[in-house]
């Protein structure tokens, strides 16, 4: 961190630094236009013909004016001041601006040489974008500068604060779309800086921009009275500064004075917490951003209005290859930016047009941060044998897994102290989930009031609690895009509210893969525990494992989910997730007291293998191939099983039997379709070509038909798991109700296996009998049958 108090500006920009702010501006907004339309004839050096128009119009023009005054003005703030900097760019698709603005300093022909930043390369920059082929028309991986996906709106804010966090040097910018603010993770990231320490964390300046539109209606914040507006933004714990007009040079002054009160005042609050000893929750700035839709582009089209409605929002022209009059319109359009004196006789921009761009890493295409591999080191992992339990016989003493794998956390969280760069977000849930030894280590971030009653907060904590998915998975996102690592511990039923923003970071990481500039980032870690099978007291409304089913139908190059059966286990599997890059790893492990199965060596191997047998707990031989295969993945699944399989070696001596873990659930699939996919060989072998197969699963239990459907011996496959039957109940009725307990798992056997059915018929009944004992018993008891219970391995 550095001591050195930033510099200061006390006077605004000449005349003629407004000139070149302008002069940058009306460059960007050119370029922006012209990536629209174009595919030739990008300096307009003859009169526009239909040929040069792309024959798809696709992009949006509307907010790309006011992104575009947003990044001329950071230029000026980085260039004078020399301040680290990133900016999240949250307005839809507002990627003409940005990619504009990047090929104005220089980063992306940097980045891309062959679109050079003269003539040919604004062709090219024209012609590529929303073109088969090409780039998005949205803020994307492809994007210098980017680590925010404009596709789906609602998370830039969060983004931000998450960039901010443990970089107490960095400014991050946020451009947040007034259609953006409507949604409910934006409305609830307004209190991220109530956990932004302005010691250790840098700052984040908000910019609030209301061009008044989303694709067809007007926007909430732009149509409620700015008292209004201005005391809800206060409410948040906001100064804000306002800048608003249409008169260019008159939005230039204002908006130039806005960013030089606001990164004072930041630079003030930090220094008065670094050097002053101010521990007080600072009220930081923001700023209002009030400009037309669609700022001079047409005013009108056809004799109806355009600039500063919603008609402005994507293409205001749609027919410019069509309709003689359009075409004209639209290099009318493109001549009044004046573009002779923005671009050199080499199509390159002005040295007018340049005066304000920072160099080297200082742009914003270019700042490390926004490519966080640059910046990502390896956590220092402890040694997994000072965590593991001792298993001395499998399936006899208890241990609660998370609860030993937050001391596994607490050891990497003291290890990090100095450096910080490691983070523990929830819902509120970290002691719930049994990761309460973190508090050893550090406390929970809060900036807020505090009362005596109050635990473990903390204005330098790291471990990150609020009640919003959404915030927890923006905040982690921008922390691990911005180089450093962490964990997302969630209530599994839960892990859905933040659906569709994995499906985005899946998909950025996909794309990054393939581009070879983007560094690798630590990969995104889901603990999913408080999990479908012991959500019996909380009931129906908290049963639900669907998180794995949605993110093993994402790019298998990216996901990865591992259900560990036990302490030893999960160890494994965490040490690997933390270490990993570039993947989104989902856990899943209950909370609750539950068997050791494993030893640490055994442990490290299963994992390794992703699925394997377990001998101990089987009756085969080797002579000849088992008669059954009792399959499991899951703790809870596992523990029927191993029961199931006591059973059988109690009651069918004579039947061989084989008992098959499943950790990593990729393994279930082709190798051709998942990198960790089993070859038909090794499936064969381990699950054999025709003999019944039953499997006790987590999860749905169609999932692992869907994983299994190409495999020789599908049709051998019995799959139990999670039906949608809950309620409030005791721990194993959860099981019975979903017919995944060890006496329907046993009854399976004998109707599959053939021949059984006849031979073991007493058996089965006794199956069947005491199913329906525990109905009744459960029922006047409120517990669980003693044998359920009380049960051990005694194999």
């Amino acid at each position: 961190m550095s001591d050195a108090p930033p510099s200061s500006s006390t006077t605004g920009p000449t005349d003629e630094e407004i000139a070149a702010l302008d002069a940058h501006w009306r460059a960007a907004n050119y370029l922006a236009v012209g990536q629209i339309y174009l595919m030739s004839n990008p300096l307009l050096t003859r009169p526009l013909v239909p040929e040069d128009i792309k024959p798809r119009l696709l992009g949006h023009w509307g907010t790309s004016p006011g992104l575009n005054l947003v990044y001329t003005h950071l230029n000026r703030v980085i260039k004078s001041r020399g301040t680290p900097a990133l900016c999240v760019w949250g307005p839809g698709h507002g990627g003409p601006a940005v990619l504009a603005n990047s090929w104005l300093e220089g980063s992306y022909s940097q980045t891309y040489p062959d679109v050079s930043r003269d003539a040919a390369g604004m062709g090219l920059l024209f012609k590529q974008f929303s073109f088969p082929g090409g780039v998005p028309s949205h803020v994307a991986p492809e994007t210098p500068g980017s680590i925010h996906e404009g596709g789906e709106l609602g998370y830039a804010l969060a983004h931000a604060y998450g960039a901010a966090l443990d970089h107490p040097d960095l400014l991050v910018t946020c451009v947040i779309g007034d259609g953006e603010a409507e949604t409910g993770p934006l409305a609830a990231s307004w209190h991220a800086n109530k956990f932004l320490d302005p010691v250790h964390d840098g700052a984040v300046l908000p910019v609030l921009h209301l061009n008044g539109y989303k694709i067809a209606n007007p926007t909430v914040l732009d149509r409620i009275p700015e008292t209004e507006l201005d005391a809800l933004l206060r409410g948040y714990g906001h100064e804000p500064l306002y800048v608003a007009g249409s008169d260019p040079l008159t939005v230039h002054r204002a908006m130039a004075a806005a960013m030089d009160s606001a990164v004072d005042r930041i630079r003030e609050l930090q220094n008065a917490a670094r050097t002053g000893g101010d521990t007080g929750r600072p009220r930081w700035p923001m700023i209002v951003l009030r400009t037309p839709k669609g700022w001079t582009g047409p005013a009108e089209v056809d004799g109806v209005p355009v600039e500063g409605t919603w008609r402005a929002h994507q293409v205001p022209l749609p027919g410019v290859r069509e309709n003689p009059q359009h075409l004209r319109q639209l290099e009318r359009w493109l001549r009044s930016y004046r573009p002779e004196e923005l671009f050199d006789a080499t199509g390159g921009p002005s040295d007018q047009v340049l005066a304000c761009v920072p160099e080297g890493t200082a742009r914003l295409g270019a700042t490390p941060y926004a490519n966080g591999g640059l910046l990502l080191r390896d956590l220092p992992m402890p040694r997994l044998d000072d965590h593991a339990v001792r298993v001395d016989r499998p399936g006899t003493a208890l241990h609660e897994p998370t609860r030993v794998l937050g001391g596994l956390l607490e050891a990497v969280m003291a290890a990090t102290a100095d450096r910080r760069d490691f983070r523990v977000v929830g819902p509120d849930e970290t002691a719930s989930n049994r990761l309460d030894a973190l508090y050893e280590a550090t406390g929970k971030a809060w900036q807020a009031g505090t009362l005596p009653t109050d635990e473990h907060l903390a204005r330098d904590g790291r471990v990150m609690e609020v009640l919003s998915e959404h915030l927890c998975q923006g905040w982690l996102e921008g922390y691990l895009l911005t180089g450093r690592h962490g964990l997302f511990s969630c209530y599994e039923a839960f892990a859905h509210i933040v659906d569709s923003m994995v499906n985005q970071h899946i998909k950025w990481l996909r794309t990054s893969r393939r581009l070879p500039w983007r560094r690798p980032i630590a990969s995104l870690n889901y603990l999913l525990t408080s999990h479908v099978w012991r959500q019996d007291h909380n009931g129906f409304s908290h049963q639900d494992p669907g998180f794995v089913d949605h993110i093993l139908n994402k790019s298998p190059e990216v996901v990865r989910v591992y259900l560990p059966p036990d302490a030893n286990t999960l160890l494994s599997v965490a040490d690997h997730a933390l270490r990993s890059r570039d993947y989104v790893n989902v856990i899943v492990a209950g909370k609750q007291p539950s068997f050791d199965w494993l030893t640490l060596d055994q442990a490290r191997a299963h994992c390794a293998r992703g699925a394997g047998v377990w001998e101990w707990a089987g009756t085969e031989d080797g002579s000849r191939e088992p008669d059954v295969v009792l399959a499991c993945a899951g703790d809870v699944p596992t523990l029927e099983t191993l029961a199931a399989a006591g059973l059988l070696r109690r009651h069918l001596p004579e039947l061989s039997v084989r008992v098959v873990n499943v950790v990593d659930m990729a393994r279930l699939m082709p190798h051709g379709e998942h990198p960790h996919g089993m070859p038909d060989s090794e499936y064969d072998a381990l699950f054999t070509r025709d003999k019944p197969v039953i499997f006790a699963y987590h999860g749905y239990p169609w999932l692992i038909h869907r994983l299994a459907y190409r495999r020789t011996g599908h049709a051998q496959l019995h799959v139990r798991g999670y039906k949608e039957e809950g309620t409030t109940t005791t721990p194993f009725d959860m099981v019975v109700r979903n017919d995944l307990d060890r006496y329907r798992l046993v009854m399976d056997v004998i109707d599959r296996v053939p021949g059984l059915g006849v031979r073991a018929v007493a058996v089965r009944q006794a199956m069947a009998d005491t199913r329906a004992r525990h109905h009744d018993w459960i029922r006047e008891h409120g517990t669980d049958l003693p044998e359920v219970a009380d049960w051990t391995w005694e194999g």
